[in-house]
């Protein structure tokens, strides 16, 4: 079985949407509700640590340089060198109860990310993407916690997670639009389960799926919605997952602390840190943003 590794003994309140950088060979992640942004190295163990001032819902590399940013309010240019954020647009202005969420990019380099309810009503929050040339699109309404992304381009799916559903939806995705259709759930998680979070893709078109409060992530073959495969992490809240390293055979792990019992925390020290896994199989690249 698959053993985990501490890498970073980060203790985040919220540790997030980990990205693979492969131009740096770093992971960046976002601390949410430590309003922080990071670039880790893993082959030296320095963490950088940018405050952004609001809630950090993910981040993604840009192709000339810099982050993407999905803020609490927003989608934001980043250049972490000046520390310089750049407002592109707010989508929700109209929906001060709702924060951005998970985001990622797609293979052709369109930035989507979801936002979710913190005060208000369940399906008042989308899925956004935000295209070259800066615009920004509704693609899915109706969401309440938009969650995981992952793209199969062999078969042109894209899957995304409305948390509370307990499930995985697919829908054919057009490469030269982004446009979606046809949705149908690949896979259904037991209404008993713990809440799936965060989510990856590897090269044979499984999805690895992070679930919060399940102490693990979990493989999927979306034909079948079977689960073939657990990998426990001895972190309670377990938030997302990402391939990365030199040959995309290692799988990062985000978790979260908040909220967990300090007598609880005692049977996971390590809650709120990032970790490792080898994998024998390599996971789908990761995206860069082109403007």
């Amino acid at each position: 079985m698959a053993e985990a590794e501490l890498i970073l003994d980060a203790k985040a309140a919220l540790a997030e949407g980990p990205a693979w950088d492969d131009r740096q060979n770093k992971l960046i992640w976002v601390d949410i509700n430590g309003y922080k942004v990071n670039v880790f190295d893993p082959a030296t163990g320095e963490n950088k640590s940018y405050d952004v001032g609001q809630h950090a819902g993910a981040a993604a590399v840009r192709e000339d340089g810099g982050l993407i940013l999905a803020l609490r309010d927003g989608f934001y240019l980043f250049e972490p060198d000046t520390e310089k954020l750049t407002l592109l647009h707010d989508p929700e202005p109209h929906l001060q109860g709702n924060r951005f969420n998970d985001g990622k990019c797609d293979p052709e380099g369109r930035f989507w990310a979801g936002t979710m309810v913190l005060e208000g009503d369940e399906g008042d929050a989308s899925l956004y993407r935000l295209d070259p040339g800066r615009r920004v699109e509704t693609v899915l309404t109706g969401c309440t916690v938009a969650n995981g992304l992952a793209w199969d381009t062999k078969k042109s799916v894209m899957y995304h997670i409305d948390t509370p559903t307990k499930k995985i939806r697919a829908y054919d995705y057009d490469p030269e639009t982004g446009n979606l259709s046809n949705e149908r759930t690949a896979v259904q998680v037991e209404e008993d389960a713990e809440n799936p979070d965060g989510m990856t893709i590897d090269e044979d078109g499984n999805l690895w799926v992070a679930f919060f409060g399940g102490w693990g992530v979990s493989c999927y073959d979306p034909e079948t919605g079977e689960e073939l495969q657990n990998i426990p992490i001895p972190a309670k809240q377990v938030t997302s997952c990402a391939f990365g390293g030199e040959n995309r055979d290692e799988l990062f792990i985000t978790t979260a602390r908040e909220g967990i019992p300090d007598d609880e925390l005692e049977d996971q020290p390590h809650a709120g840190g990032i970790f490792r896994v080898k994998m024998k199989v390599k996971g789908a690249p990761a995206y860069r943003f082109r403007e």
